[in-house]
């Protein structure tokens, strides 16, 4: 099946007609669809098909207890009206890679797997790359038992309905002591190599970024009747904190972006209790973001006081900066000739997640509308097929020597 077919066939999974993006939500109908087609390809391929405590899909050739395998893949989940780029077209290009090898004759020295892990973008649960944080052993099951979706689902009530055990969720060592190399191929998620002018480049590192929970809590009354100074409204300190956000990472070179709200009672004719919103941010070194999000923390802080509203703030999650292995990085640019461009971003993969237990790397393709998580997301086929050629180059090169 050619890289085309493949996509054709994986692009109705989870598309919403509406908006055109996707909602491929863990443990969802449209994430078993999209493991059942994974599940399919293997076996098409004749690969070893499992799927491991933690939920995350495997596909085998050669031994996969022999060690030092060579691994690719990335995820087929999405965010809420996502792009179709971001994790599947790392997956699908695994396949479209090994069968162009296959096409060569090669011949393999060290097994090659290519993996889905789960939950990668954490569009239902709140957390990013639960199914390589738990195989990691960087979210415990206790941890895992405590997420829950936006209708009070827990974590281990969506997987048992989607008939996996979660009593078997934890940290894989064993597992991941069997991986030599990781490569990701991900859809870029900008336009430095649109600009450059090249169709594929090699990721230098990932960004630290984390996520923060803003509690403001003021007292819910009439919009109609209560008077301005009487109010006690944390909407007007969330707007101010949003503010904030922009121009504390604006002068400091990084990013910092407040893009989920929860409000409550949510009544167009209330003043509202509660405003609940998320922060996201992330910077090229821990200090400026630590600088970032310590200003915006304050600035927050001030206006709550102002305006007569408590304020509670919890980190929920943090990746500190991943500075991918520079040996595998130099061999795959080796690879590729020498000259392919290297560059680092701003967003969090399970390569990332997966860097402090195996040698890791990314290789990224060209978007040219430097969008993503949208679905304007977008990658030209003929950029697609240098990447699953660059990604069969990389892999030949490490795991048929």
């Amino acid at each position: 099946m050619t890289f085309h077919e493949m996509w054709a066939q994986l692009a109705p999974i989870g598309r919403d007609a509406g908006t055109g993006g996707y909602r491929r939500y863990a443990w969802s109908g449209a994430d078993a669809d999209c493991r059942t087609w994974f599940q399919e390809q293997a076996e098409a391929r004749g690969l070893t098909y499992e799927t491991d405590r933690n939920g995350n899909q495997w596909a085998w050739l050669g031994d996969p207890l022999a060690g030092d395998a060579v691994v690719t893949g990335s995820h087929l989940d999405s965010v809420p009206d996502g792009g179709a780029f971001d994790g599947p077209l790392g997956v699908v290009s695994s396949f479209a890679a090994l069968d162009e090898l296959r096409s060569r004759g090669a011949e393999f020295s060290r097994p090659l797997a290519i993996t889905n892990f789960g939950d990668e973008e954490g569009a239902r649960f709140g957390l990013a790359c639960v199914g390589s944080r738990l195989a990691a052993g960087q979210l415990t099951k206790d941890k895992a038992y405590e997420l829950r979706d936006a209708e009070g689902i827990s974590l281990p009530q969506a997987m048992e309905a989607a008939g996996y055990d979660p009593e078997a969720i934890g940290a894989d060592p064993e597992r991941l002591g069997r991986i030599g190399a990781f490569v990701e191929l991900h859809v870029e998620q900008g336009r430095a190599l649109d600009l450059s002018g090249d169709r594929v480049g090699i990721a230098s590192a990932i960004w630290p970024h984390g996520r923060w929970r803003f509690d403001f809590r003021g007292e819910a009354n009439h919009a109609g009747t209560t008077r301005l100074v009487d109010r006690r409204d944390p909407m007007l300190t969330y707007a101010a904190t949003v503010l904030a956000a922009r121009t504390e990472a604006a002068f400091a070179g990084a990013v910092a972006t407040f893009g989920k709200i929860s409000v409550e009672p949510n009544g167009v004719n209330a003043i509202p209790s509660l405003v609940r919103g998320w922060l996201d941010s992330r910077a090229a070194d821990q200090a400026t973001l630590d600088t970032v999000v310590t200003a915006i923390e304050k600035a927050a802080r001030e206006r709550a006081d102002q305006d007569g509203i408590d304020l509670g703030i919890v980190r929920e999650s943090f990746t500190p900066v991943v500075e991918f292995e520079h040996a595998l990085r130099d061999e795959m640019n080796r690879i590729l000739g020498g000259s392919v461009p290297v560059l680092g971003t701003g967003a969090g993969h399970d390569a990332g997640i997966l860097s402090a237990a195996v040698p890791t790397a990314m290789l990224f393709v060209r978007n040219p509308t430097g969008v993503s998580h949208s679905p304007r997301e977008f990658a030209a086929e003929d950029d697609c097929v240098a990447g699953v050629l660059a990604l069969a180059d990389v892999l030949e090169g490490l795991a048929c020597r």
